[in-house]
């Protein structure tokens, strides 16, 4: 049983307009970046992840953390979960699903 939250993209948005210290983690790489984005969101590419990981504090977030389907953000809060940060939260769906579901004006790709 992981020691994260996988939840929609709607309840996401419900937490960022609720709550300001949420932190938002996009895992794509940079060219995905460039297609589209989260307003709010920081690009920490899971290719980079032994980099920016020690930045994040494990009494800090709740920390967001999406990518294009779900799948590496899952993988990544399995990661950071195992190296003791809680308040992780994976989106279901990624990006993909928060444009179908929550903000169509956010390019499909």
């Amino acid at each position: 049983m992981p020691s994260f939250q996988s939840i929609e993209p709607l309840e996401i948005a419900d937490l960022l307009k609720s709550s300001k210290d949420v932190e938002l983690l996009d895992v794509r790489e940079h060219y995905e970046w460039a297609l589209c984005h989260l307003e709010s969101a920081k690009l920490v590419p899971m290719s980079e992840l032994h980099y920016w990981r020690h930045h994040l504090r494990a009494d800090g977030g709740p920390y967001v953390i999406y990518c294009h389907h779900g799948i590496r953000s899952y993988q990544v809060c399995t990661y950071l979960a195992g190296l003791g940060l809680r308040n992780l939260i994976n989106m279901k769906g990624g990006i993909d699903r928060w444009s179908r579901t929550v903000d169509p004006s956010v390019p499909i790709y």
